[in-house]
């Protein structure tokens, strides 16, 4: 239950929660020729409403605000992206507060005098702390994207069919 142990999990979970978020808005316009994560590449962008069963187009097995045509309908239809934007900014938030309780404990033990929380969030620990997980987070997920394009994992639902062509894009292994 240390301040410690605290900062390195929310940490952690920080970076993760980027990456989801990244990935959900990321995947609605950027499409990658040859990989089995990508939509294919006519159906770039938000589709329409038919193809999203919104609206007008919903069905009765649609959830509710599917259906309606207000605030409520953007809201839902960005649901997945909105909530994970909102647990990255938690989770920073919770590893900002963790991580000036740690650095504060190690200056307090050096006989310093602790930083308050707004310039612990100026403070290099900080910063090193957040952008070492981050690009740590984003250089595996570069590496999946790029690499599954032209390997396989037989059987997999992350890569394509083994004899598949490197330029298919959205086969379900």
């Amino acid at each position: 239950m240390s301040s410690d142990f605290a900062v390195d999990v929310t940490e952690n979970w920080q970076s993760e929660f980027l990456q989801f978020f990244l990935y959900v808005f990321g995947t609605v316009h950027l499409l990658q020729r040859g990989s089995p994560e990508s939509k294919p590449l006519e159906r770039a962008g938000t589709e329409s409403d038919r193809d999203q069963h919104m609206g007008d187009h919903a069905r009765p097995d649609s959830p509710r605000w599917a259906g309606t045509k207000d605030w409520r309908q953007g809201a839902y239809s960005r649901s997945l992206g909105l909530a994970m934007a909102a647990l990255f900014l938690l989770s920073w938030f919770a590893q900002s507060v963790t991580g000036a309780a740690a650095y504060n404990g190690g200056r307090l033990r050096q006989l310093q005098a602790p930083l308050d929380w707004g310039a612990y969030l100026a403070s290099s620990d900080f910063w090193s702390r957040s952008l070492q997980n981050w690009q740590s987070e984003l250089l595996a997920v570069a590496a999946m994207a790029i690499l599954s394009v032209y390997l396989r994992q037989r059987g997999s639902p992350e890569s394509k069919p083994v004899g598949s062509a490197h330029t298919t894009t959205g086969v379900e292994g």
